[in-house]
């Protein structure tokens, strides 16, 4: 998987970074996870700190449009990003759902 930067704005106004990429690979489609961990490697960040926003994929091709916006602060993201991106971003592991007594 390769990730080429298309487009990065500096917005100072949200302390974030604005990144339209295009991810390239050969394999299955990947997943958002592992374009978060490899956008924080190679944008000098953290993983909390990267929200991919959408991710576009063409029927038949081997590469993927997307947009992140990268944050300085956990608690400026919490503030700015809508709910639903978030939990979309968020990898903790499930909780096994424990059986009720009855």
């Amino acid at each position: 998987m390769d990730i080429q930067v298309i487009e990065e704005k500096n917005n100072p106004i949200l302390n974030r970074r604005e990144i339209v990429f295009k991810v390239i690979y050969d394999e299955a489609t990947p997943s958002r996870k592992s374009v978060v961990e490899r956008l924080a490697a190679t944008q000098n960040s953290k993983i909390g700190l990267v929200y991919v926003d959408n991710l576009k994929t063409e029927f038949g091709k081997r590469e993927t449009i997307g947009y992140a916006k990268i944050y300085e602060t956990a608690e400026r993201a919490k503030q700015i990003e809508r709910a639903h991106i978030i939990e979309r971003n968020t990898f903790a592991k499930p909780k096994e759902a424990t059986p009720e007594a009855s």
